[in-house]
């Protein structure tokens, strides 16, 4: 798949940018990427409420493995292009205005920062006890 092709395929619903990504492409519209184009296959963005659709139509979400933990796949926020939307470019234009709307609201969603481990605060030295770290490896200027 190229850059035409997937600029034709979403010309039903809006003109797409396609930009180079890993080793594959993301498609957006008014910079927001609402898409992925990676190993030969079409993922769209989805939300809780989305998910069912893509299910109901036997799709999969787009996963991949790190390698640091190659037996357990990471699962993304894109699931796979139904294959019978490729020859339905109205549906296939409301899929993607669902998935563009999806993709524009966690853009403009304040992001929350997960449970992390709480951090302690650095203790700060008496006043008038503070200690100078010597310069390592460089000369002391002279005024």
């Amino acid at each position: 798949m190229d850059a035409e092709f997937i600029q034709e395929l979403f010309a039903q619903f809006r003109p797409v940018v396609v930009r180079r990504m890993f080793s594959g492409a993301g498609i957006s519209v008014e910079g927001v990427n609402f898409a992925l184009m990676i190993r030969g296959a079409i993922y769209l963005k989805v939300n809780d409420e989305t998910i069912p659709a893509f299910q109901q139509e036997g799709s999969e979400p787009f996963t991949y493995t790190r390698s640091r933990k190659p037996n357990k796949p990471v699962s993304m926020s894109y699931w796979k292009l139904p294959e019978r939307l490729y020859d339905d470019p109205d549906e296939l234009a409301e899929w993607a205005r669902r998935s563009f709307e999806v993709a524009r609201q966690q853009k403009l969603a304040p992001r929350t920062r997960s449970a992390a481990k709480p951090r302690q605060a650095a203790r700060k030295p008496a006043a008038g006890k503070m200690k100078r770290k010597p310069l390592q490896g460089r000369k002391r200027r002279r005024s």
